[in-house]
């Protein structure tokens, strides 16, 4: 029974002193996953409920705040259900799911990024072209783009390792990441190429042409009139402080990864936490701050609420 358990299942041992503190690490996460829900659909809600933010810039906002509930909900439940077990383990193949989930949707971050610059260069670059470029066909196309064109090459790498032998059944980590890679009995050059090629793909070519487009439009902003370089700093900086700290928290992910030996456990721990706690906590906070039109609609239903 032993044997079949251990090669069944991963022990997952990045978790510091759970035993100790499992109902203090619970009530933080739980309460950081109610936090992220209420604040990401609090304003897909008024994006959805409101006329006026049915704009090409509120669409793909709301698929951005979606797409880090949906990443959240992959990691959270699993982690809730760790601190309150004895045993910190998980099946293989659901390993490999949520490793296929995580990079997936982690894809679609930079891509619908990459589909937010690409409608802020249209409207400030191009405005009387903007309603015949951003039609709702576009909008559709970016969308579907952004959530096929990661899965798809991820899934790859998911069948690839699926189909690999398993050597070691402990896994550092708190959550299935790409320190799954150490799990390998063999790890060959050919899926390192592919890795490479994935990563290009979903990760750094939308994050060079999304550096392009906002450098290109801040020229043309300092060139034109002070009320466009105002509209252009009203709606671009918000986009551009999620991206930086977005590729921030992917290099942590890199990094933690790669160098997991020289970190103690509770700081591996906080470090991976990262990534799956800053961008779905923070994103609508700086959209709900940053973008007037929501920040104006935000206050007016807060106070409705207050009034009710």
């Amino acid at each position: 029974m032993e044997l079949a358990l251990n090669v069944s299942y991963i022990t997952l041992d990045g978790f510091f002193q759970v035993n100790k503190y499992r109902y203090l690490y619970f009530m933080i996460m739980f309460t950081l996953y109610i936090l992220i829900l209420c604040c990401n659909f609090a304003i897909v809600f008024l994006i959805v409920v409101e006329k006026s933010l049915h704009e090409p810039m509120y669409i793909f906002i709301a698929a951005l705040l979606l797409n880090s509930v949906m990443l959240s909900t992959v990691i959270y439940p699993k982690l809730l259900t760790d601190f309150l077990s004895k045993r910190q383990i998980i099946s293989y193949s659901v390993c490999l799911f949520q490793f296929f989930m995580f990079y997936s949707l982690g894809g679609s971050e930079f891509l619908l990024l990459f589909a937010m610059a690409y409608d802020r260069y249209v409207s400030i670059c191009k405005p009387l072209q903007y309603p015949m470029i951003m039609t709702k066909n576009t909008i559709s196309i970016f969308l579907t783009l952004a959530w096929i064109v990661p899965s798809s090459q991820v899934a790859v790498v998911g069948v690839l390792m699926a189909n690999k032998k398993i050597c070691n059944f402990t896994f550092t980590g708190i959550f299935c990441n790409n320190t799954i890679y150490k799990l390998l009995c063999v790890y060959s050059k050919a899926q390192t190429v592919y890795d490479m090629v994935v990563l290009s793909n979903v990760a750094i070519l939308p994050a060079v042409f999304i550096f392009f487009t906002y450098t290109r439009i801040l020229v043309i902003s300092y060139q034109s009139c002070k009320e466009v370089r105002r509209k252009a700093a009203q709606t671009c900086l918000p986009h551009l402080i999620v991206l930086i700290s977005y590729l921030c928290l992917c290099a942590f992910d890199v990094i933690v990864s790669g160098l997991e030996s020289n970190f103690p456990k509770i700081v591996h721990s906080i470090l991976t936490l990262q990534i799956v706690m800053y961008p779905p906590l923070f994103n609508p906070i700086i959209y709900g701050l940053k973008m007037k039109e929501i920040s104006k609609h935000l206050k007016r239903l807060f106070c409705a609420v207050k009034k009710n």
